[in-house]
């Protein structure tokens, strides 16, 4: 492809992408995390839980995590049989309750119990990959992020703003390309909320979609 087609064709994904944004405004007004969390810390811990596990079920566990220990220093100190016996029903009890227990320790010993607000931090805090620290960057401290999570990238490859890209680190490369700063952390929520709520995995709802004339997949199918 020449430079000038890939220009093209970029500035055609940031015409496609801007539409997709704004109706997806429309259709989902509220875009928020939906795990539930009153501090910072206790979002590091969510979205570490929710690894192959429903928001849902995180959000049953939480509470009975923050009663036994309602801190970071209280989790800090605990040892990591103490919070796999609480998490367990997340799955992967062993491995998410070491990360826990480790970054709650960075966060008392280094950090005096507060989240750090770069994402570099955020990164080397254990058990804290990408999709933890730009979920952080844009929900706690309001600053651009793009979250790549399977709803995102699920449905950036069937509407068409990436071609067969499906790691998670590529896809954001490619979005932050097309998706204004401001926009990125609210859309990736608003995606998630599409992505349960009409373009459902496996079995897309095509004909209830406000983005079905836009959608590459939705074109190359009936609706349903």
């Amino acid at each position: 492809m020449t430079k000038g087609k890939a220009g093209e064709e970029t500035m055609d994904k940031k015409k496609l992408t801007l539409e997709v944004i704004e109706r997806l405004r429309k259709e989902y007004p509220e875009a928020k995390c939906t795990l539930d969390y009153e501090k910072a810390w206790q979002l590091l811990v969510s979205v570490r839980l929710a690894a192959q596990c429903t928001d849902a079920r995180v959000d049953q566990i939480t509470p009975k995590l923050y009663e036994k220990f309602p801190s970071v220093a209280a989790l800090a100190e605990a040892s990591p049989d103490q919070i796999e016996e609480i998490v367990r029903p997340c799955g992967l009890g062993r491995s998410k309750a070491k990360d826990i227990s480790a970054c709650m320790r960075v966060l008392h010993e280094k950090y005096g119990d507060k989240v750090p607000d770069t994402f570099e931090e955020l990164l080397a805090l254990p058990g804290v990959g990408r999709k933890s620290a730009n979920l952080i960057m844009g929900d706690v401290f309001g600053k651009p992020a793009i979250v790549t999570d399977t709803h995102c990238i699920r449905l950036c490859n069937l509407i068409g703003l990436v071609d067969g890209v499906k790691e998670p680190a590529k896809v954001e490369r490619e979005l932050w390309k097309i998706v204004p700063p401001e926009e990125g952390n609210d859309l990736c929520h608003r995606f998630v909320l599409h992505g349960r709520a009409v373009c459902v995995a496996r079995r897309p709802q095509c004909g209830q979609c406000c983005l079905r004339d836009l959608c590459r997949y939705a074109r190359d199918h009936k609706p349903e």
